[in-house]
């Protein structure tokens, strides 16, 4: 099932088409389509160190190299700064065989996603977790703010999104108490400047080898924001005890703790009605986020 109205769809014969058309030195290398909950790229890998990412949206060519020569440049900066593995930028795609999108090869980085090898239990994550997100905190804004309409700016910006996120869960979830716990939430003040931030650390970004964290991935949105907004994990990733663990290792205030609480808020009320037919794993993960935070306000 597509996930979105205008989603680009590329099968697996016009993957290989394309990466051996464009890139023949890999063409002896096996390729292969990875099953995965991303909602953005269709992802295939390339032997056992590459793979290549398809935008499934934004139709417009140029628009799409931009977004990807933008998020190349992002990635290489993360990995600069990572605690763990990362993906490096490798090549940049042409479109063709009827896929209409430039698109992107990068190096594959290997673990288990936290979606199925679930680090929520793990106090040794959770530490590992605060280190990669320090480190990002620690590396240089060079002056550079947030800018743009995602997360990790002013959270009352989000307010024509939240009414329509309470609208369409109308049936889905008992939508008064969030109403309620929103108008709060939006309140909250800044609790410091912006710091660089991953931006979105959900367990499909996240890998794990046997409780401890072995990678990140999807790294093209790196840059300045609230620094709360990577605490979206906290909520995503972990079970009480490791989530305390992560707030006590980081440091973490009062404010800053909560507006990490407001970010996954947004975030989860999102995933639980857009995609309960087109990606249930997701919309389980909105819904697992909400009673982590309904347990805590």
């Amino acid at each position: 099932m597509m996930m979105h109205s205008d989603e680009v769809r590329v099968t697996p014969e016009v993957a290989s088409r394309l990466i051996v058309d464009q890139f023949p030195q890999w063409r002896h290398l096996p390729i292969r389509a990875v099953v995965a909950d991303g909602t953005d790229y269709a992802i295939y890998r390339i032997g056992d160190e590459l793979a290549a990412r398809f935008p499934l949206r934004a139709p417009d060519p140029s628009e799409t190299r931009c977004r990807l020569v933008a998020e190349a440049s992002a990635a290489r900066e993360l990995a600069v700064h990572s605690s763990v593995p990362t993906p490096e930028p490798v090549a940049l795609g042409e479109p063709g065989h009827d896929y209409p999108l430039p698109w992107a090869v990068q190096t594959w980085v290997h673990g288990h996603v936290a979606t199925d090898d679930d680090p929520s239990s793990s106090v040794a994550f959770a530490r590992d977790l605060a280190g990669f997100i320090g480190a990002l905190r620690a590396a240089d804004t060079r002056g550079r703010k947030f800018s743009g309409t995602n997360r990790g700016g002013n959270l009352k910006d989000h307010d024509d999104w939240m009414h329509t996120c309470f609208r369409e869960s109308a049936g889905l979830l008992d939508v008064e108490p969030l109403k309620r716990m929103w108008s709060e939430f939006r309140q909250l003040p800044r609790a410091g400047a912006d710091v660089m931030s991953h931006g979105d650390l959900i367990p499909g970004n996240v890998l794990v080898n046997d409780g401890r964290l072995v990678g990140v991935v999807d790294c093209g949105g790196f840059g300045p924001a609230d620094p709360a907004l990577d605490l979206v994990s906290a909520w995503h990733l972990l079970d009480h005890g490791p989530r305390t663990e992560l707030r006590m290792t980081l440091g973490s205030g009062d404010i800053e703790w909560a507006r990490g609480m407001a970010w996954a808020f947004q975030q989860a009320m999102g995933l639980v009605w857009y995609y309960v037919e087109s990606s249930p794993p997701l919309s389980r993960l909105g819904r697992r986020t909400l009673d982590r935070l309904a347990g805590q306000v």
